[in-house]
């Protein structure tokens, strides 16, 4: 059992990589996950380290401009919550200007690294809103609920 000191230092240790991350240093990202890795998002399911480094690799091969701003993070035993704001631009979306989501993030750990990822977020913010004609639409229904 980990303690909460590693915990909180592992969730540290998070927050920082994904502060620096870009995709010229995408190396850091096998000193935070475990080999083991499994990551997932309301699209997409990575496992192992492998695989993680290359969805980001291609996640900021397609992006002009990435950022992550962390808010908050709460640790219990071998797990953290990161609630955290993407900024980000993309060609296709938007017209390529700044957009923003927010999310959290569920992190477990394993060995002194995070074993497990889990990313939630609303995809209607993220993509669909950006999208010229669907955009509106899926804000009047969000509205509308």
């Amino acid at each position: 059992m980990m303690e909460r000191s590693e915990t909180t230092q592992i969730t540290d240790d998070f927050v920082r990589t994904y502060q620096a991350l870009g995709k010229d240093n995408l190396s850091i990202l096998a000193d935070l996950y475990h080999q083991n890795v499994v990551f997932e998002d309301p699209a997409h399911r990575v496992e192992g380290i492998e695989q993680l480094t290359q969805y980001f690799a291609r996640l900021f091969q397609s992006v002009t401009h990435c950022e992550f701003q962390i808010h908050e993070t709460i640790t219990e035993g071998q797990v953290a919550y990161v609630q955290w704001t993407m900024l980000f631009s993309h060609p296709k979306i938007a017209k390529g200007q700044q957009r923003q989501v927010n999310g959290c993030s569920r992190l477990a750990f394993s060995d002194g690294k995070v074993i497990g990822h889990r990313d939630y977020f609303d995809m209607g913010e993220m993509i669909y809103e950006g999208v010229p004609l669907m955009g509106p639409i899926v804000r009047h229904i969000k509205a509308s609920l």
